[in-house]
């Protein structure tokens, strides 16, 4: 017995050393970092690149934290149901006390159950959504010198689970997150680092991650089912288009109107091909294959198509068919919808991230009663403008059935007309 509980000994004591020397081997000091106005310029750039705005509008999150907690937060009402085992919560992230408990699906009261609700949802919300939390009340922010880069280093004074916690956010040449080290009380060893690059693209238009790795003994954490959406926002998307008669715009094949009677367009939707034609220049312009285009000049064929003429083609096409069938391209791919408030009433932000000829632009549409378009906010940072206003009026019942604009005003009273404008098949 005495040459078991030595030899218990011994291993125990190589464990400690083991231990002791992987801990200095690993164990990185907290770097210092500088605080101030290029820190938070960082900050800045950073939650641009992972469109902090469109989190901050963001309606609804799903996700799974290791296939044990899974979570549906409504965000804009501060209420997340968290459930596990058998336990559910919906809890009131603001005012605690008014969650209520589930257990075996029979409501209880059981304060217990709500405390570890929280520390649940502020952890594995934290793996999920960190990023966007640099400038949550009570951080700090310092800028970093990390491997010759400039790293992000945020502390967490207040708030959560565990105040006092720190991480360093390593950035790509586009300030995107690729991953982070840890200062936190819950590891001991300081410097752990954990990927995020498993990214998916959400409804919301906010990046997920989908797992991490850790460097700690190659940890792998899963987060399952990430999601982000706004069902408020596709409601009322959804209005808009049932009021401008959407089914009969998607089975209308041909559309004719002109821009301001300077540019003039014949639009055959269902082969996607488009006669613009200006000045003494007509193009059969095929938008997605602009190399089988042809240009015409006083209706004569040119042998070679001016790749310079198709691409302006190609650029008015874009710019004024928008003007006449903005409203029915509410849910195209790389569209993100929010709804925010106008005068006291909903209206409908969409933001084009991808497509068209400046991805980026944001539209704010204000809607009558009935939910038609009546006029735009205009968002578009190429031309500088920030909430410019046009008016969508003069709305017409084509002969397809479809609603289409035929006039604009801007603010500065000037019009735009679409001309005569047709819809038929």
């Amino acid at each position: 017995m005495k040459k078991f509980f030595k030899f218990l000994g011994v291993i125990i004591l190589l464990l400690i050393v083991a231990a002791t020397i992987f801990y200095f081997a690993k164990n990185e000091e907290l770097p210092q970092g500088n605080k101030g106005k290029e820190a938070d310029a960082l900050a800045i750039k950073m939650y641009n690149a992972i469109n902090g705005d469109a989190f901050e509008n963001t309606e609804v999150i799903e996700w799974s934290f290791r296939n044990v907690h899974h979570y549906k937060w409504m965000k804009q009402e501060n209420i997340v149901h968290v459930s596990w085992d058998e336990n559910k919560v919906i809890l009131d992230t603001k005012s605690p006390e008014k969650s209520v408990v589930f257990i075996n699906e029979k409501e209880t009261n059981n304060p217990e159950i709500i405390k570890k609700a929280t520390d649940f949802f502020n952890n594995d919300s934290f793996w999920l959504i960190a990023p966007y939390k640099i400038f949550d009340a009570g951080t700090e922010r310092r800028i970093v010198n990390y491997e010759e880069k400039d790293a992000l280093l945020i502390t967490y004074t207040s708030g959560g689970s565990t105040p006092g916690d720190s991480y360093l956010w390593i950035l790509d040449e586009n300030f995107l997150p690729t991953s982070y080290k840890m200062w936190t009380n819950i590891i001991p060893i300081g410097g752990v680092s954990a990927t995020w690059n498993h990214l998916k693209n959400t409804e919301a238009g906010i990046k997920l991650p989908t797992k991490h790795k850790l460097s700690l003994f190659g940890l792998e954490m899963e987060l399952a089912n990430a999601k982000a959406y706004n069902p408020k926002a596709n409601e009322l998307a959804n209005k808009i288009l049932k009021t401008i008669k959407h089914d009969e715009y998607k089975n209308t094949r041909y559309l004719e109107w002109s821009f301001g009677g300077r540019r003039h367009f014949k639009w055959d939707k269902e082969k996607h091909i488009a006669d613009v034609s200006w000045d003494s220049i007509r193009v059969n312009l095929h938008p997605q294959n602009k190399e089988k285009s042809t240009v015409f000049f006083n209706e004569k064929l040119q042998e070679k198509a001016d790749s310079t003429i198709v691409k302006r083609a190609w650029n008015i096409f874009n710019n004024d068919s928008f003007w006449l069938v903005a409203p029915h391209k509410l849910f195209e791919n790389g569209i993100i919808r929010t709804v925010q408030k106008e005068n006291d009433k909903d209206a409908l932000l969409v933001k084009y991230t991808t497509g068209g000829s400046t991805p980026g632009d944001s539209y704010l549409w204000i809607l009558d009663e009935n939910y038609l378009p009546i006029s735009y906010k205009m968002y578009v940072p190429s031309m500088k403008m920030n909430g410019v206003p046009a008016t969508w009026e003069d709305w017409i019942t084509t002969e397809s059935g479809t609603l289409l604009p035929t006039n604009h005003t801007f603010g500065n009273g000037r019009n735009l007309s679409m001309g005569e404008v047709k819809g038929y098949n």
